[in-house]
């Protein structure tokens, strides 16, 4: 450098311009959604942000650590809005797959303030959550209600407390109560309304059409697992998707549908050409998807009251992650009265890899916490699975649209209540340094449902504010650059 320099010097009688940077990732290929760039250049770090994306070698760099990123992907950090653990443990393994950033959004958090200073200062990877709609209910109807160990704040309910909060309609003084409780959260920062209808079956049409109107007055968004179909009856599985566009329609309110593979099924084309119509019609409504053909949840919430007195066979669909045993009649009934995480499997493939491919479905995990030491895989390997499965080796979405998917979709779909998202899942001048770098020949998940605590592979270097939390496939070992993302920031 200093030979070429004194050359330069020498031809041009001035030296050149130097600037000092604390991070030098060069060869990489970079991809940003955002703007489409696909080409090899240097990126250039500083003080936790993006201060140069330029041609290797137009510019000259004087780096504390200079990063050979040949043969990498360097992609802006995965951005999860649906990320149900978040605990310390849970975030490795979320880091190790590529996510620097993991919102807690479809149930939320309560109360939103203890539960952000629970983690200010400790967070490996970037945090924010909505209230929780279901959480500010139970205050609202005076319930109290233990914690479990390890869920924290997270809490789904237990149907076999009959509580009124999960059951129960809100006459008037509770509705006025629990509309300004979710104000307070908002006013606390949270990112919007968090709503899991299926734990909640007593909330009726006309308190979340309430709940709604105050969402679009206040300029916050909602964030809705739909309404179980059986409340429909013959409804089918499109009728929870018509309750809340309708609603989204009539108020104006920003709308999110999480886990649209589980919620719509076998209908998944019809419940997105909904959507999509909905948009083209002015409706500000997005939706999402994990690459997995199970889900999981509480055995113990609301979403298992129907399960009684099923067949053998639907009971064997139920996997038991504290074990990875299959239940039975007897075992259902067991665990349901001990509370616990469940699997529970029998959606298509063939459905899930189309959902997969539709560019404009955004990845999300709802990967639930690995806090007890066994979860469902979507927590460990959701994003390294859709780019090596789904992008390299079955070939049904482009590699720039499954990294828009995980990047620039996540970003724009919260920048109007969180500006600083402007600055995340891009790699771009000013952005920050949220950056993941992956081989994409390489890159894979490795966690299953019987071995869920396994981390991806092919994810070498992550970034969470130019700081590294992984480097060469491994953690980085006391580092906690994770930031708070609120309302408003």
């Amino acid at each position: 450098m200093a030979i070429f320099i004194a050359a330069l010097t020498a031809a041009c009688g001035a030296a050149p311009s130097i600037e000092v940077v604390d991070v030098l990732i060069t060869g990489g290929r970079v991809m940003d959604p955002d703007s489409g760039l696909d080409a090899v250049r240097e990126v250039a770090i500083r003080g936790g942000e993006i201060v140069a994306v330029s041609e290797v070698g137009a510019r000259q760099f004087a780096a504390t650590e200079v990063l050979d990123a040949t043969g990498l992907v360097v992609a802006p950090g995965f951005i999860d809005l649906h990320a149900h653990g978040q605990d310390q443990e849970s975030s490795r393994f979320q880091a190790r797959d590529g996510v620097t950033t993991a919102l807690e959004l479809e149930i939320g958090v309560y109360p939103v303030d203890q539960w952000y200073a629970s983690r200010e200062g400790r967070a490996l990877l970037n945090f924010g959550a909505s209230v929780s709609h279901q959480g500010a209910r139970r205050d609202a109807f005076g319930a109290v209600v233990a914690q479990r160990n390890g869920e924290g704040t997270f809490s789904l309910g237990s149907a076999a407390q009959a509580d009124a909060y999960l059951y129960g309609p809100a006459p008037e003084y509770e509705l006025g109560q629990l509309t300004r409780l979710l104000t307070a959260g908002l006013d606390e920062g949270a990112l919007g309304l968090g709503f899991g209808i299926s734990y909640t079956p007593g909330a009726s049409h006309e308190e979340l059409w309430s709940l709604f109107s105050m969402a679009a007055e206040r300029g916050a968004p909602v964030f809705i697992h739909l309404r179980s179909s059986a409340a429909f009856a013959a409804g089918g599985a499109l009728a929870p998707f018509q309750e809340a566009v309708a609603n989204a329609a009539g108020t104006g309110v920003s709308l999110h549908i999480v886990h649209m593979n589980s919620s719509a099924g076998q209908a998944a084309p019809e419940a997105l050409a909904l959507i999509r119509g909905a948009q083209a019609r002015g409706v500000d409504v997005t939706t999402e998807a994990y690459p997995y053909t199970a889900s999981a949840s509480r055995i113990e919430s609301a979403l298992f009251d129907s399960w009684v007195g099923r067949p053998a066979a639907a009971y064997q669909r139920l996997q038991w992650v504290g074990t990875g045993e299959r239940l039975t009649e007897a075992t259902f009934r067991t665990y349901r009265e001990q509370g616990g995480w469940v699997i529970t499997h029998g959606r298509s493939e063939e459905m899930n890899e189309w959902i997969v491919s539709q560019p404009d479905v955004i990845a999300a995990s709802d990967g639930i916490p690995f806090a007890e030491g066994r979860a469902h895989p979507r927590g460990a390997g959701t994003f390294a699975r859709i780019l090596g499965h789904y992008v390299r080796d079955r070939g049904v979405l482009s590699l720039m649209d499954g990294v828009r998917k995980m990047t620039a979709l996540p970003a724009q779909r919260l920048e109007a209540i969180v500006p600083r998202m402007a600055s995340k899942g891009r790699v771009q001048v000013g952005a920050d340094a949220d950056l993941t770098m992956f081989d994409p020949e390489l890159v894979i998940d490795r966690a299953t449902y019987d071995a869920p605590d396994r981390y991806s592979e092919g994810i070498i270097h992550v970034l969470v504010s130019g700081t590294f939390v992984v480097r060469d496939e491994r953690l980085v070992d006391g580092v906690a650059p994770g930031q708070a993302i609120r309302a408003g920031s």
